[in-house]
């Protein structure tokens, strides 16, 4: 893991706001000490899930998308560290590993231009060496025995994220994905819209579920090939459960859980599906943040959660004086699946599905 930024425990403690009569989130954080071999520290270590930031947008910007994504880990981890430790929330149960060094590839494709054949080129062809990087930590962290929340960056690591988890387990995973966009589109090259078509394609995606996608921002294109595969690719939309009412948004998280259930599958947000949540792809219409949250603890409560991934926020997009209100989400998400995903709370391994 050459290209892991170690996060230590005096990191930690710089970004978390010391109180009298409280105990922080970062007070109880695990980190790797230093000089010590990560893996085996991984393998050792009684956290069950691992912290893992990938600070980049250059598959945004491969995709025609606005950066600013890369600003998401930074904000993520200082409102983490300052989250209450207490009976609901137990921040021991959780590793910062670090971050993903990408600051050589973020300089070298600061200056290309996508409508440029030979820049989106070069940008594909980075997101490649990122793919290939996150795979390989992922894939560490998984065979540790642990469970990842991965903190994007864009969606482009989705691919990572599935090929990685799919190497450790030996055998293609599952996926549910909360999103306005299906990223399932061509084989054009990598960028952060065609992650999941990719990991489908060389057989580390098993079944796929597109959780409330925009009717308006999907072609006819992805929806012809989703036809095609049915049997492994799926989606519902956000107009057909939240504007037509034609479906019931408990009653559709059943049937993509019935569909995913029966493997490990990972658990994907991307943030441009809420309202007004500075990202590359922003809407003014989509699901509620309470509904983002009842999904994630929906999902996170079965044993077959691999991981969970939280991309496309992007804090240096939004409002300066409120660019910390991403990281407070995030925190929020991240909590809501350790609760539910905890099997010493009593959680039932098995979800029972009404209709």
């Amino acid at each position: 893991m050459d290209k892991l930024i170690p996060f230590h425990i005096n990191e930690l403690a710089k970004i978390t706001n010391h109180r009298s009569g409280e105990i922080k989130f970062g007070e109880k954080m695990l980190t790797v000490p230093k000089n010590v071999d990560t893996v085996k520290f991984l393998q050792d270590c009684p956290a069950r899930y691992v912290l893992f930031g990938i600070p980049e947008d250059i598959g945004i910007r491969a995709n025609f998308g606005r950066p600013g994504a890369a600003s998401a880990w930074e904000s993520a981890i200082k409102s983490i560290a300052n989250i209450q430790y207490n009976q609901f929330s137990k921040g021991h149960e959780l590793l910062v590993l670090g971050q993903l060094d990408v600051s050589q590839e973020m300089d070298e494709v600061k200056d290309l231009d996508f409508s440029v054949i030979q820049d989106r080129k070069k940008l594909s062809d980075t997101v490649v060496k990122i793919d290939m990087e996150v795979a390989h930590i992922i894939c560490t962290i998984v065979k540790a025995g642990k469970i990842p929340i991965v903190i994007g960056g864009g969606h482009n690591n989705a691919y990572g994220n599935i090929k990685g988890t799919a190497l450790a387990k030996g055998k293609p995973i599952n996926a549910i994905n909360f999103d306005a966009h299906s990223d399932f589109r061509i084989l054009e090259g990598r960028h952060s819209g065609n992650g999941f078509s990719y990991a489908f394609e060389e057989g580390f995606l098993g079944k796929y579920f597109i959780f409330g996608l925009h009717e308006n921002y999907t072609s006819k294109k992805v929806l012809s090939t989703i036809k095609k595969i049915h049997n492994r690719v799926r989606f519902n939309t956000y107009d057909e459960i939240a504007i037509r009412r034609q479906k019931n948004f408990d009653e559709e998280m059943a049937k993509s859980f019935t569909f995913i259930k029966d493997d490990c599958f990972g658990v994907e947000i991307d943030l441009d599906a809420i309202p007004n949540i500075a990202s590359s792809a922003m809407t003014m219409s989509g699901f509620s943040i309470e509904q983002l949250r009842q999904f994630i603890h929906y999902f996170g409560k079965s044993q077959n959660a691999a991981y969970l991934h939280i991309c496309e926020g992007a804090p240096d997009l939004g409002e300066e004086k409120n660019n910390h209100l991403i990281g407070k989400l995030v925190g929020y998400l991240v909590t809501d699946f350790m609760k539910a995903n905890d099997p010493s709370e009593g959680i039932l391994h098995n979800i029972k599905v009404h209709f």
